[in-house]
């Protein structure tokens, strides 16, 4: 008779692909209203019009008479060129592709726009790397269920990620944020996500004690390494099946490692529970029951996830203002490749790479492993202390670089608003002048602009 798993069990492999199913359900639901919509947006087709007949203004004979390059300054034919092609209605794919290279580089040089984007990487990469192991941790960090994590993140972390976005939208909009504002909304939001973030590395549960893994100083029966007490056994050792002493909060690899001999199911009403006896290697001989011990601080996983939610909603809140600032920041006619180039750069640069260099880290914990064919298959045993270090260490880090980013952001948006005053202070007395001047009944020639 094979091992009756619970979903405690570390082996209990639940229906996964159940939720798969659920949101891709969900998600063609949401894609019908699609098929509904206009070839052409209204806006978009009267907007079209417009370009096509300035186009038709601009190429006719008269206008090329009167604005012949023998009377036109070098300055006012590049602009008459650019404004040219930024009205152009439609690219090919060619004229995209040989543009692109010119606009990237651009767009790129421009420094809000590519500080904006950084920052948008690290909170993206800090967020590729909780979506992907932030159940794990949870589970190994506090020895819960996964349903349980799961349960937990869905219900505090992902509505606090909706609350920030929509309170940072919201206060854009009724604080008036300009671009100094946003980008201090931004560094005031990650600061507070970073501060929030010290006392996680301190909340969790220490590793535990398995025999024949744990190395421990005191000579407490049960944890030296591969005792003698097993060896008649001819334990197997890509076993897993573990057992607990409740006694000493021992937990053995299998009843194997254990030396027990005999097996005792208890049913009750709603479980059954399974025990082992005979065991030479426990401590007085005590039998041990089936399952991984329970930890004494599961407790602590709901301030860890209240914690690590304040922190999602206060990081989310820079969603709305970062993207202001990448909006107000490139040209109009460049707001839509800069959009293009931004999610691009997310991509590549942290859902891409974070969960390898987040499960990289992770794998550096491990006691344990699970052998097949004998290689590596699966951890089966962290270190706790070193997971949480590791973990928490890298979403840190990953803060820390998004704070700096917007905080430069915030350094050069204020002394490009120090100098466009500076600028206009000196411009008001001249125009001041030119007005005395040209007196009562006529007007500058810059007072139309």
């Amino acid at each position: 008779v094979g091992p009756r798993l619970t979903i405690k069990d570390p082996r209990w492999v639940g229906a996964w692909w159940l939720g798969f199913l659920i949101a891709a359900g969900s998600v063609a639901l949401a894609a019908i209203p699609y098929f509904f919509f206009p070839k052409e947006m209204p806006k978009e087709k009267h907007e079209l019009q417009f370009r096509r007949k300035v186009l038709a203004v601009t190429d006719s004979p008269a206008r090329k008479d009167k604005d012949s390059p023998s009377k036109q300054s070098p300055g006012e034919s590049t602009k008459k060129q650019d404004g040219l092609v930024q009205i152009a209605p439609n690219l090919t794919v060619i004229q995209f592709i040989k543009v692109f290279p010119r606009v990237l580089l651009q767009t790129l040089r421009h420094p809000i726009f590519l500080l904006v984007v950084l920052s948008q990487v690290c909170l993206s990469s800090m967020a590729a790397g909780m979506a992907t192991f932030l159940p794990k941790f949870l589970e190994r960090q506090f020895s819960i269920t996964a349903s349980y994590a799961n349960l937990l993140i869905g219900c505090l972390s992902f509505p606090s990620v909706i609350v920030g976005i929509v309170v940072g939208g919201v206060l854009v909009k009724r604080l008036h944020l300009g671009p100094v504002g946003c980008g201090a909304l931004c560094l005031l939001g990650m600061l507070l996500c970073l501060f929030f973030s010290l006392p996680l590395f301190f909340i969790g549960c220490p590793s535990h004690q398995i025999a024949g893994i744990t190395h421990q100083t005191s000579a407490q029966p049960g944890l030296e390494l591969f005792p003698s007490c097993m060896e008649v056994c001819s334990c197997p050792s890509d076993g897993f099946n573990p057992v607990c002493d409740p006694s000493t909060r021992v937990e053995y690899i299998t009843p194997c490692h254990a030396g027990c001999s005999s097996q005792v199911v208890q049913d009750a009403l709603d479980k059954s529970q399974v025990f082992y006896t005979n065991c030479s290697c426990v401590a007085e001989g005590n039998p041990v029951m089936a399952g991984s011990c329970d930890s004494t601080c599961s407790h602590l996983v709901v301030p860890f996830l209240l914690l690590v939610s304040l922190g999602s909603a206060l990081a989310c809140l820079t969603h709305t203002p970062s993207f202001m600032l990448i909006l107000r920041g490139v040209k109009k006619e460049d707001k839509t490749l800069a959009v293009g180039i931004q999610f691009m750069f997310l991509r590549i640069l942290a859902w891409m790479p974070s969960p390898v260099i987040h499960g990289s880290a992770i794998d550096t914990t491990c006691v344990h492993w699970a052998l097949s064919c004998g290689r590596r298959a699966v951890c089966r045993y962290y270190n706790n202390d070193l997971l949480r270090n590791r973990f928490i260490g890298l979403q840190f880090f990953f803060k820390t670089g998004s704070v700096i980013c917007f905080a430069l952001v915030l350094a050069i948006l204020r002394q490009q608003d120090k100098e466009a005053r500076t600028k206009e202070s000196r411009s008001s007395p001249a125009v001041a002048q030119q007005l005395l001047v040209s007196g009562p009944g006529k007007k500058p020639e810059d007072s139309r602009v």
